[in-house]
């Protein structure tokens, strides 16, 4: 009899034993997941974008791993691929997709009508039609708009003060990023009137597209290069970073990741800023908030940045009104 007592004892602690992974199993499976897609490349090549984004996360209450699980599916720098992307997250019923950039954001605006979509984009979204109105944007979206396109004034401003004696500037697009291209020209333009600069247009969207833009240098190099925002030029920084070398010609940017490569300088929004307030809105939803109650947000955070090594190269003297109005120097 007391061996027959043990033995069930030894059987339902078996059972209990063989439960324990199934329980873990059903925590998991319970875990709300958040999607996220971009144009960019692999994440490990993209971390800036990360640890912005898990903070806000953090703030909201979420850490990945513990209580929130992430899908990341990134473009690889096709825009093609976005679509397909988007699709699988609206399959896989994940609770929030983060879209990084417009295209990402339509992709998952086409995928889904009902599965939350956080956003960041660079330009207004209202006129993108992804929202209502700013401060209740209606539908499944809402997100951080930074102003990309807008601060084009603004950059070349600087980049004036920068270079004093450039006449003329060549102006490097994204033919296949038409939005920015659009908001990035037509406040380029008038505003190089007003300084009497001449800009060339180049376009780009491969890398084969920048060598063909940088060849005619050797024999007429502009006096300057601006470079239009988005996720391309910064998948490419290198690339132009050693080009602008090589023909000696001072590159501005509105993103300080191209300036940290070598570029001369930036002027933009704070992405980590922008990264981690999308992360906050992420949990807020994942608590029961709803896009269209989220008021989207509008970056009030810049950051100039100069490469005074680059200036250096160059034989530049960077002003001193210039340095002590920037957010960081890179020696």
């Amino acid at each position: 009899m007391v061996i027959h007592i043990r033995r069930r004892e030894f059987i339902s602690l078996l059972g209990g034993a063989a439960a324990w992974p199934l329980s873990a199993n059903a925590q998991q499976a319970t875990m709300p997941i958040i999607g996220i897609i971009g144009f960019f490349g692999p994440i490990s090549q993209n971390e800036e974008l990360v640890p912005g984004f898990r903070q806000g996360l953090k703030e909201a209450g979420f850490i990945e791993g513990e209580n929130v699980s992430i899908l990341y599916r990134p473009a690889g720098n096709e825009i093609d691929r976005l679509l397909a992307l988007a699709d699988d997250l609206a399959r896989r019923r994940v609770a929030v997709i983060v879209a990084f950039g417009y295209p990402a954001t339509f992709a998952a605006k086409a995928a889904t009508t009902t599965i939350p979509i956080v956003f960041v984009v660079a330009e207004d979204p209202v006129r993108l039609d992804l929202v209502a109105s700013l401060p209740r944007p209606g539908g499944n979206l809402t997100g951080v708009n930074f102003f990309g396109g807008e601060l084009a004034a603004k950059r070349l401003e600087l980049l004036h003060e920068l270079v004093p004696a450039a006449a003329r500037v060549a102006v490097l697009v994204d033919p296949a990023n038409a939005t920015t291209t659009e908001t990035t020209l037509r406040d380029l333009e008038p505003a190089a009137r007003a300084m009497g600069l001449e800009i060339q247009v180049l376009n780009a969207s491969n890398g084969r597209g920048i060598n063909a833009a940088f060849a005619p240098f050797v024999r007429d190099r502009p006096d300057a290069l601006f470079v239009s925002i988005g996720a391309f030029f910064t998948a490419r920084r290198v690339q132009l970073a050693t080009l602008s070398a090589r023909h000696m010609i001072p590159m501005a940017s509105g993103n300080r990741r191209i300036t940290e490569v070598g570029g001369l300088m930036s002027y933009g929004t704070n992405l980590a800023d922008a990264n981690r307030q999308i992360g906050v809105y992420a949990g807020r939803i994942l608590k029961g908030a709803k896009p269209a109650d989220l008021p989207v947000v509008q970056s009030t955070k810049f950051e100039l940045v100069i490469n005074t090594q680059t200036a250096e190269m160059l034989g530049l003297t960077v002003p001193p009104s210039l340095l002590a109005r920037a957010d960081e120097v890179i020696e």
